[in-house]
């Protein structure tokens, strides 16, 4: 299984398509990091053509881990860079809640 997918890729263009794959590839190593395992993460993609020039990006990223499953609302918002930065920043909290991999959090022993 590949560690990252995309589904709807095929809807964007060459430039979009690279700037998934960066931002991608950046956040997942961050994320592989903090759960410490085999992970493996799926992005869905939709984009919602309007009368005008621009797009609307639609995304939901779901982190698969074979401890705990982690799954982003769905993030809309016409710049795809930060709709993609949203949706990754909402995994992340995810996980930081849930795995308290966060060091401000206070420890049991002190």
């Amino acid at each position: 299984m590949e560690p990252i997918q995309i589904v709807g890729i095929k809807e964007l263009d060459d430039q979009e398509t690279s700037i998934i794959n960066k931002l991608s590839n950046e956040y997942y190593e961050k994320i592989s990091r903090s759960l410490k395992g085999e992970t493996s993460i799926v992005i869905h993609i939709k984009t919602h053509k309007t009368t005008g020039k621009r797009k609307k990006y639609d995304l939901r990223i779901r982190v698969n881990n074979p401890s705990v499953l982690f799954e982003s609302g769905s993030t809309t918002d016409w710049d795809l860079p930060r709709t993609l930065h949203k949706a990754f920043k909402d995994v992340e909290r995810g996980i930081q809640h849930k795995l308290r991999t966060d060091s401000s959090y206070r420890k049991s022993y002190e």
